[in-house]
């Protein structure tokens, strides 16, 4: 048992100063067998105490439930967080921003269109007041003074960003206390004067959100709130990316000197991120500031702890600055060895539209209007829409795309509309048949966007006169993934050259992935990578479609998916989704935690355009992209 307050300069840990010295890991972008080694080298680089959102939407995709098994078992993140001897910091929400999918607001809750988010309305607080009612007794339980390591809860997040509804927040607080919150609870906003005075309530400590110009920002917070410890309860150490951009990186160097600068004025802080971890399947949001621009698999963020645990330069450089204010242990993580490169040939493949009568019902009647994905309960992946041509049609257009639709008449593609590139209209050729794959590439998680319906958004019209009479199919791509379908049909066997020679890829694989004891090979290196160095495999894939391939490993050791060359589409490994690839970049792999390794595994792709090679590669490190210097 213990007790946690704010005193009138500090944080009171059983009566005593503690300086509160944070790093965010969230649990529901690791791996769950991954918790304990990522919150072990978080003390080891000098840290006190983890901080972590709660994402409402991943525990609840539909109303009623609430998920806690695997990857969302946050009362096991708390409990592995309290035997390291570390201390905790929960930040609910509801809204979360995070990058994370609507900002950890289920899709569900927009159905209504009488639902006011983020502000006191009671349609949406009765349903806060579900998801608190079922969150909460995890928390509560875990609190300091029953024994457990949770020291602070968060109210909202960065609110004065968005509104000033302050029966909002004091209805927010009510509920936690209702739930049994009693450990202090805390705003957070960047420090400007409108969204501090926006953001918080009086009775709540408030606290600063950014990356440079500690002392600077830390005056404003000052100067609303003239007593109590200031915090920045994000120190922004790195930066997200964009499907088409660089990737963000920051100097270890000036990283280090912003940290240092900031606990040298006495403040608490909490690195975001410490790691980032990975938006596994179809959980990464998006921003929309006039351009939509949907967030990369990776969450690595440049933080001091990679996507994979790896330490990094910048771990090094903020111990050593950790070092200075307060105890580091002595051990230091050992370096991660690189990953296991190999080859696996994708020999088996079933096209999208052979495969549809297992990815949806396909017996659906025919609707008069256009619906949107979220009217069909379907608020992430793919969606099918379909309908008849006239014999003169020429240009089809719609009011919106979100996100992605690629188009196809009689089968055959003949375009994309993309919602970055503001695409509404294109010109199809002579045809009676009409499909559309539409993909949510991810919903905004920050800003006035947040909750809009995806899929294809009305009007539909055929030069200009209406089109009506739509079929459309919600694909459940991880459940076909799961089932093992029996769609699959195999390739013919292949073969790649080296040198002068034909070699035969199955029983490169084969030879590959039989360990030879009595030969010591190169790191990275193995027959069949030095075979592909000179010639890809024959066999090309023709999108949408997913293709197969089988392979060996040990469980447990992480991997790297190369996905070079592969377009646009899906990855799945044992049918753990690992996210979402694209030849725009930044990333060209995708990590695989160890632990969905099995001795004997499945790797399956979703090819949305169609690839070249169906050679899947597996690389000693990740590529996360160019940066911009």
């Amino acid at each position: 048992m213990g007790d946690f307050a704010i005193g009138d300069k500090d944080f009171l840990l059983n009566g005593e100063p503690f300086r509160v010295l944070a790093g965010a890991i969230h649990y529901f972008r690791v791996h769950p067998d991954h918790w304990a080694d990522r919150i072990h080298k978080a003390r080891l680089m000098g840290l006190n105490t983890i901080e972590t959102y709660v994402a409402w939407n991943a525990h609840s995709p539909a109303r009623g439930g609430f998920d806690t098994t695997g990857q969302l078992d946050l009362a096991r993140f708390l409990d592995l967080i309290a035997a390291e001897g570390m201390y905790a910091i929960v930040r609910p929400g509801p809204f979360i921003c995070a990058e994370w999918d609507n900002g950890g607001l289920p899709g569900w809750l927009f159905t209504d269109p009488a639902v006011g988010v983020r502000r006191n309305e009671p349609l949406y607080m009765a349903a806060v007041a579900e998801y608190f009612a079922q969150l909460l007794p995890i928390v509560a339980s875990r609190q300091i003074d029953r024994g457990g390591p949770v020291i602070l809860v968060q109210i909202e997040n960065e609110y004065g960003a968005y509104g000033d509804d302050k029966s909002y927040l004091r209805a927010l607080v009510e509920l936690n206390r209702a739930g049994g919150i009693t450990v202090p609870l805390t705003t957070i906003d960047q420090p400007t004067d409108q969204m501090l005075d926006d953001g918080s309530l009086p009775e709540l400590h408030k606290t600063g959100s950014f990356g440079s110009r500690a002392t600077e920002r830390l005056a404003v917070l000052r100067r609303h709130q003239p007593t109590g410890p200031l915090m920045c309860a994000e120190f922004w150490n790195g930066w997200f990316d964009h499907w088409g951009a660089h990737h963000h990186t920051t100097s270890a160097e000036d990283s280090a000197r912003e940290l240092d600068d900031l606990l040298a004025t006495g403040a608490s802080v909490s690195l975001y991120m410490f790691t980032g971890g990975t938006n596994f399947g179809f959980t990464n949001g998006a921003n929309d500031k006039g351009v939509f621009q949907p967030t990369v698999t990776s969450y690595d963020y440049d933080a001091p702890l990679s996507e994979s645990g790896e330490i990094t330069a910048k771990y090094l450089a903020f111990r050593e600055v950790l070092a200075r204010y307060g105890p580091v242990p002595a051990e230091l993580p050992a370096p991660v060895a690189p990953a296991p490169a190999f080859a696996v040939a994708l020999d088996e493949s079933v096209s999208l539209w052979d495969a549809l009568p297992e990815l949806a019902d396909v017996s659906v009647e025919l609707v008069a209007e256009l619906p949107s994905m979220d009217a069909l309960g379907q608020y992430t992946g793919f969606a099918l829409y379909r309908s008849r041509l006239t014999p003169a049609a020429r240009v089809l257009s719609f009011g919106e795309v979100r996100d992605r639709a690629l188009a196809f008449v009689d089968g055959n593609p003949v375009g994309v509309l993309q919602r970055d590139h503001h695409d509404r209209s294109i010109s199809l050729p002579a045809g009676e048949r009409l499909d559309l794959l539409v993909e949510d590439q991810g919903r905004v998680n920050y800003g006035p966007r947040i909750g809009e319906d995806k899929g294809l958004i009305g009007p539909a019209t055929l030069d200009g006169a209406a089109l009506r009479d739509w079929q459309v199919l919600p694909l459940d791509v991880d459940g076909f993934v799961a089932s093992g379908s029996a769609l699959f049909a195999p390739h013919p066997r292949h073969t790649v050259r080296a040198g002068d020679h034909d070699l035969d890829l199955d029983l490169i694989l084969e030879r590959d992935l039989t360990p030879d004891p009595d030969q010591e090979r190169a790191p990275g290196r193995s027959a069949v990578a030095l075979a592909v160095a000179v010639a890809a495999p024959a066999v090309s894939l023709a999108g949408p479609a997913f293709a197969r391939g089988r392979f060996a490993a040990e469980p447990g050791v992480d991997l790297f998916l190369s996905t070079a060359g592969w377009g646009k589409g899906q990855a799945w490994i044992n049918g753990f989704n690992l996210g979402r690839f694209w030849d725009r970049g930044p990333q060209t792999t995708l990590y695989v935690p160890g632990p969905v390794l099995r001795a004997e595994n499945e790797l399956v792709i979703l090819c949305l355009h169609g690839t070249e090679s169906t050679l899947a590669r597996f690389v000693p490190r990740p590529d996360l992209g160019h940066t911009d210097f």
